[in-house]
């Protein structure tokens, strides 16, 4: 989950593009309370990398905080989507 100005930024195409370019695997949304939430499978060295990414943002964007759940790998998706 992160919070801050991550919506009308261009946060969850930011997001796709970094973890399609680490080759990891799930889905970024918008939440309703302003967040947005990342579901992301793959090496955990490459997600740790992705996360680096996303607590900076886009440009406009302005990342208060990072709420991470570390879960088992389920090898559930087959690519990373945009999805509401």
């Amino acid at each position: 989950m992160i919070s801050g100005r991550v919506q009308g930024v261009l946060f969850r195409d930011f997001t796709q593009r970094w973890a399609s370019s680490f080759e990891l695997k799930g889905w970024v949304k918008n939440l309703p309370d302003g967040r947005v939430e990342v579901l992301v499978e793959g090496d955990k060295d490459k997600i740790n990398r992705l996360i680096t990414k996303l607590r900076k943002g886009p440009q406009m964007a302005r990342v208060d905080d990072i709420d991470l759940d570390w879960r088992e790998y389920k090898g559930e998706y087959s690519d990373f989507r945009i999805t509401w």
